[in-house]
């Protein structure tokens, strides 16, 4: 089956409010609707993570960000064009996003795809998803669409049918940005 055939049945699903076990540009993902409060509910039950741990975001490009986010330091552009792996970015002040997916102290982390799947498909949503590892909290991340458990393969509403043999072995690098300009790496 073709990546367009899988993106429509992806974003029937997306768009129903349903949760989706996806290959990303790191790890399979469990994702949802970004801005959908009930799904993304739905993510932590799943994950049986605790609501104050934030979720990662992933948007389809740099302008989707800005749409996502109230001001992109302009370091978060260098950062992202120089990467050389993934990288999600914390940032300040996020907009336009389901509330139970912002942090505490009003930040949300966000990576711009570099997965063509992942382009796609939130291109076509026209919405930012949801990403987080496709395991139970406090379990090991599943490198491969093989490790993933049976709990997470049942409690999914669909699984994308692409990649399920490819190893995807890192998560990302992850860098908080804040609007004093100060910088953490948060996970090397």
């Amino acid at each position: 089956m073709g990546m367009q055939e899988e993106i429509k049945k992806t974003l029937a699903v997306l768009e129903q409010g349903g949760i989706i076990l996806y290959p990303t540009d790191t790890v399979w993902g469990i994702g949802c609707d970004a801005t959908n409060a009930v799904a993304i509910e739905k993510v932590y039950a799943l994950k049986k993570r605790a609501s104050e741990k934030a979720l990662i975001c992933l948007v389809s490009d740099d302008y989707m960000l800005e749409q996502h986010v109230e001001q992109v330091p302009d370091l978060a552009y260098d950062i992202i064009d120089l990467s050389t792996r993934p990288t999600t970015i914390i940032y300040d002040a996020p907009k336009g996003i389901a509330k139970n997916l912002i942090a505490e102290d009003n930040s949300l982390a966000i990576r711009v795809a570099s997965d063509k799947f992942c382009q796609y498909l939130i291109k076509a949503f026209k919405k930012p998803l949801v990403s987080t590892s496709a395991n139970i909290a406090g379990q090991a991340t599943p490198s491969t669409f093989k490790e993933i458990t049976d709990d997470i393969l049942k409690g999914v509403d669909y699984v994308v049918n692409l990649d399920h043999d490819k190893e995807k072995k890192s998560a990302s690098t992850i860098i908080k940005l804040g609007n004093d300009g100060v910088i953490k790496v948060i996970r090397k």
